[in-house]
């Protein structure tokens, strides 16, 4: 930190530029770290468990995750919003939050376990399910990370996200060298949480205060479940064809199948954090710039999302091209017939890119409420397309399906929707023009 504020310094940074480009190194740092410690712990539990047992693995993260989305309640996006707005105390905002995520959390936990014995054929795992089901709740303290970013000091929460990715490594490494059957490994996943939500809880008391000012208020529950509301049915959207792939290839095909395609999904997770990581650190800017003058939001907003599209689609090309050998070093060959799917799904980066940044605008805008239309398509299209192809082609349809919904929900459908066609718009000019502004992020920090 001491080099970065000398840099700070001797490019002559105002205060503002100084904590947005802080909030940027902590991010992407935080970022780097559970992105490479996932994919360190993926390969050596793949490998450990091998295709089978890592498919049933992912099955069940996904069966879970699933209803966690319902759970969260589509509350991220709108506690950054209204925290960066500071326009109501922040306790009472983030009081109010966690209130409402812990009781959706607890109904939910509830949900999927009774479903998860209806529909499962396997008891084991149903138990899995279960198990994993908990981090639901354990989740809700998410609203400490929120607060955080919304402030931009993304410090707190990158140093406890290190701290349980430490922690949460030599766990699972403990257990593979003890041998411990596939229940274990789940209840360590569980356990990540829990090292999680407590790494907050330290950093918040430490740094702000006692949760104990915390104010849960009826009457801004509403509120904030007025505005989440159409990002709760979008984000159920967005994560039913995000991950419904996966469930559909162990329903239709087998869990083994399941697992190449986890595989090839690990590499996309790190693609994918290129646009994740610069939508979050550039909305507070253009929650800032949308307040003050919508000239220079629309200046800001579309380099934006040229800088996101073109980065996320030129590292698509070099991962696609390198496919066969970052397989083969790393989950080895057992894992091969995952090359053809990752060298498809890579471009998913591209198109993962082109929504999102369009979803950051949407927020700031205000516009959200229209969000489930587009999300709602892209979760049709993925469900009717992998029906229709997964039994012929197997898990290279699922990859291909992915892209393809990604592109109807993220893009196509603005154009559709009256209020999102000047997004569209903005989308076209990404695609077309957008490489231009590989350089500009500069220019967007510009206050």
């Amino acid at each position: 930190m001491a080099f970065l504020r000398r840099l700070a310094q001797h490019l002559h940074l105002s205060d503002t530029k100084q904590l947005i480009a802080q909030n940027l190194f902590w991010a992407v740092i935080g970022k780097v770290v559970t992105l490479a410690s996932g994919l360190f712990v993926g390969i050596v539990i793949a490998r450990y468990l091998g295709p089978e047992q890592y498919g049933l693995m992912n099955y069940v993260i996904s069966y879970v995750f699933l209803f966690q989305t319902f759970a969260i309640f589509g509350l991220d996006a709108i506690e950054v919003r209204e925290e960066a707005r500071a326009k109501e105390p922040y306790q009472k905002i983030i009081g109010t939050a966690f209130g409402i995520k812990v009781l959706s959390g607890i109904v939910f936990i509830a949900l999927v376990i009774v479903i998860s014995i209806l529909t499962e054929s396997d008891s084991y795992t149903s138990l899995l399910i279960a198990i994993y089901a908990f981090s639901i709740v354990i989740n809700s303290l998410s609203v400490v990370r929120n607060y955080f970013m919304a402030i931009m000091q993304n410090e707190y929460v990158v140093k406890s996200e290190i701290v349980r990715t430490v922690i949460g490594i030599a766990v699972k490494l403990t257990l593979v060298l003890v041998h411990a059957p596939l229940l274990w490994i789940v209840v360590a996943y569980v356990f990540d949480g829990v090292l999680l939500s407590s790494g907050y809880l330290l950093a918040y008391r430490t740094k702000v205060g006692s949760v104990r000012q915390w104010r849960f208020d009826g009457h801004y529950a509403r509120f904030l479940v007025k505005e989440s509301f159409p990002l709760l049915i979008t984000s159920a959207a967005v994560i039913i064809y995000q991950r419904i792939d996966q469930l559909m290839i162990g329903q239709i095909i087998s869990k083994e199948s399941v697992g190449y395609f986890s595989v090839a999904s690990r590499f996309v997770e790190i693609l994918l954090f290129i646009p994740m990581m610069l939508s979050q650190t550039i909305t507070p800017v253009l929650v800032k710039a949308y307040e003050r003058d919508y000239k220079e939001y629309a200046v800001k907003s579309q380099q934006f999302m040229n800088m996101s599209v073109w980065l996320s689609l030129l590292a698509a090309l070099v991962v696609s091209l390198c496919a066969y050998w970052l397989v083969r070093l790393t989950f080895g060959m057992s894992y091969l017939p995952a090359v053809a799917v990752l060298q498809v799904m890579a471009f998913k980066a591209a198109s993962v890119a082109l929504s999102s940044t369009a979803g950051a605008m949407l927020v700031t805008e205000g516009l959200q409420r229209y969000a489930f239309l587009r999300d709602g398509l892209g979760c049709v299209v993925c469900i009717v397309l992998n029906y229709l192809f997964l039994p012929r082609y197997g898990i290279m349809a699922a990859a291909v399906v992915a892209i393809i919904s990604n592109v109807a929900a993220g893009y196509l459908a603005d154009a559709f929707i009256p209020a999102y066609r000047h997004i569209f718009v903005r989308q076209t000019k990404a695609l077309a023009m957008g490489w231009r502004d590989l350089a500009s992020f500069q220019r967007i920090l510009k206050y």
